[in-house]
């Protein structure tokens, strides 16, 4: 499993983003979310071990700083991706942190996105909301449309997360938001998985219509995972959901 082990890191290749530059608001010595993903390549959920959180000021300190340097270089990122040792969103001053990188992207490189990946479960707080609506992609887990799946792959902690939910609070986004799924499936605690069935796909489809994203990211395992059972879906059968999705009329991006 791979913990991230600085602030920010990269610039790296994503396979969904173009060049980018990561920023991590989590501990550099634990996995913190709010789902216990049983793909993450982060590994389960951990409890902190030494290192707090980064505050928002050593967080700005060290962007500007390594914007700087990517100035110097003349090779600027893509996007500036906030993902991480977890779920971001967890971090008390996310808004003002968001706030901060903008103004730093403004100032450095202005062609580059603010993105979020997030696992959706705190945008019903309304720093979260409202920070969420700032960036240029706000990238929200939906990894399937059945209950039970959801438990059973994502594993959230600490409140009961259901689809009903979910749906409720993409809705407010009002369109302003992109959709990401991860396809798999496998074993788990004796139960079978496999988000790919005509019932999952369907089910998903629909709620898609409900919820009305800009966009769609489907993708499948491309680490290592704490569950060592799990299937990578193939770029073929990607492609296939791919084009259900594109009937529907949203726009898709696949990642195999």
């Amino acid at each position: 499993m791979i913990l991230f082990d600085q602030i920010i890191f990269g610039p790296i290749q994503s396979r969904r983003l173009g060049l980018s530059l990561g920023v991590n608001l989590l501990p550099i010595d634990a996995k913190i979310c709010t789902f216990n993903c049983i793909y993450c390549e982060c590994g389960f959920n951990t409890t902190l071990k030494e290192f707090p959180m980064p505050t928002r000021e050593q967080v700005r300190e060290i962007l500007d700083a390594k914007l700087q340097q990517m100035a110097l270089s003349g090779k600027f990122p893509d996007v500036i991706t906030f993902a991480g040792n977890g779920e971001p969103t967890l971090h008390p001053d996310f808004e003002k942190i968001i706030d901060d990188t903008i103004v730093l992207r403004n100032k450095y490189c202005p062609l580059a996105k603010v993105s979020v990946l997030s696992n959706s479960t705190r945008i019903d707080k309304p720093h979260v909301f409202s920070a969420l609506n700032k960036v240029d992609n706000n990238i929200l887990k939906f990894d399937t449309a059945i209950d039970a799946t959801l438990k059973l792959i994502d594993q959230p902690v600490g409140k009961a997360v259901t689809v009903a939910w979910l749906i409720e609070h993409f809705k407010k986004f009002e369109g302003k938001l992109i959709i990401q799924t991860m396809f798999l499936r496998g074993e788990y605690q004796g139960e079978k998985i496999d988000n790919t069935t005509d019932k999952e796909v369907e089910a998903w489809l629909n709620a898609l219509e409900e919820i009305k994203p800009k966009q769609v990211m489907i993708y499948s395992i491309d680490r290592d995972t704490p569950v060592k059972n799990l299937q990578k879906i193939n770029v073929k059968e990607l492609n296939v959901i791919a084009s259900k999705v594109k009937k529907r009329g949203f726009e898709v991006s696949v990642a195999g």
